[in-house]
């Protein structure tokens, strides 16, 4: 009803707003100018106000780059987001480049060559040296891009099962993670949403010897420095596994396992210790003192960056990354799969 309601009055606007235009029309002198076609002074305006427009645009441009870099996210903390913000920064600066070169010779020339009386527009049909430049710079810059995005999203997703990976499974549904570890075998049993039933939410077949010593957690503990490899799979709805602070990100399909795998390399204690990161939380939190909420404290969080349902904004699970040693003491008290189904 609020939407219906909310339209009605954006027509009713619109019809007043063209209703006044034609006051407008009947109350000019006889011998006002009603043509349609520009003329000297409109050309003028006209060039003046695309001048007027670019000076404001790059303005703003630098403006929101000043203000808003201490929203970013700060350095990488995995062992290939070096490679990752590398590209990004490329890109970016490619983009920047050609978006200032561009706009600044789009709104000069509409300005210097604007309509005049007696100026005539030079016929021009066609400079073959010009088309070949203009299309053969793109080229090769898109190329060079392109490949070396490849090259860099292939030493990105190819996990080597040589160094013996922790192999984790990222399990989505609406609107929460569940991660499930490879016990000591690191090999982690065959699942199938077939299988759930009561406390086996995940499906993981009772009687696969290989499932027994998985273990079923719901906050994802990582040592630094090893290397991760991660089994995701969907019960529901297509969702997408983003580690925003690792560069990491892969989608949850269902009906299919995908994977990624990185390495973490710097742990939540050492995150929350670093100075932008200090000053990032102190701002937060003076925000949120304002607002009457709790302070808060950084954390790395896994989040859901497919549009999956109504609570999609709230699927999260905490990260933790920690020494090898603590992530061996968490993960030794964390029960095995079967001792979970012999309770039922």
């Amino acid at each position: 009803m609020t939407v219906f309601l909310v339209i009605i009055v954006l027509a009713l606007l619109a019809v007043t707003g063209w209703q006044i235009s034609k006051i407008f029309e009947l109350s000019k002198t006889p011998d006002a100018d009603t043509s349609q076609v520009a003329n000297n002074k409109d050309n003028e305006n006209q060039g003046k106000l695309m001048m007027g427009f670019a000076l404001f645009l790059y303005v703003l441009m630098f403006y929101c780059f000043w203000t808003f870099t201490n929203v970013t996210l700060p350095d990488a903390a995995s062992e290939h987001g070096s490679k990752y913000d590398n590209l990004m920064l490329i890109s970016m600066l490619l983009i920047m480049f050609v978006q200032i070169v561009t706009q600044a010779l789009l709104h000069y020339f509409a300005y210097k060559y604007r309509g005049a009386a007696g100026k005539k527009a030079l016929f021009y049909a066609d400079n073959d040296k010009l088309e070949f430049i203009w299309t053969i710079v793109p080229v090769i810059v898109l190329a060079g891009l392109i490949i070396y995005g490849l090259f860099t999203w292939t030493d990105i997703m190819s996990v080597n099962e040589d160094e013996d990976p922790i192999i984790v499974e990222l399990y989505a549904q609406q609107f929460s993670w569940t991660a499930r570890y490879a016990g000591e075998d690191n090999t982690l049993g065959e699942a199938n949403v077939r299988f759930i039933e009561g406390a086996n939410v995940l499906g993981v077949d009772k009687e696969d010897s290989y499932a027994q010593d998985d273990k079923i957690v719901r906050e994802l503990h990582l040592p630094v420095n090893k290397p991760v490899l991660f089994k995701l799979r969907s019960q529901d709805v297509l969702h997408s596994a983003y580690f925003p602070h690792f560069r990491a990100q892969m989608n949850v399909v269902p009906g299919m396992i995908t994977q990624f795998g990185f390495t973490p390399t710097v742990t939540t204690e050492e995150m929350r210790n670093d100075d932008d990161m200090i000053d990032k939380v102190e701002h937060i939190n003076e925000i949120r003192k304002d607002n009457g909420d709790d302070s808060y404290e950084f954390d790395y969080f896994l989040l859901c960056n497919k549009i999956c349902g109504q609570a999609h904004y709230n699927m999260q699970m905490k990260v933790v990354v920690e020494s090898e040693a603590d992530y061996e003491a968490w993960l030794a008290e964390q029960g095995t799969f079967e001792e979970s189904m012999s309770q039922e």
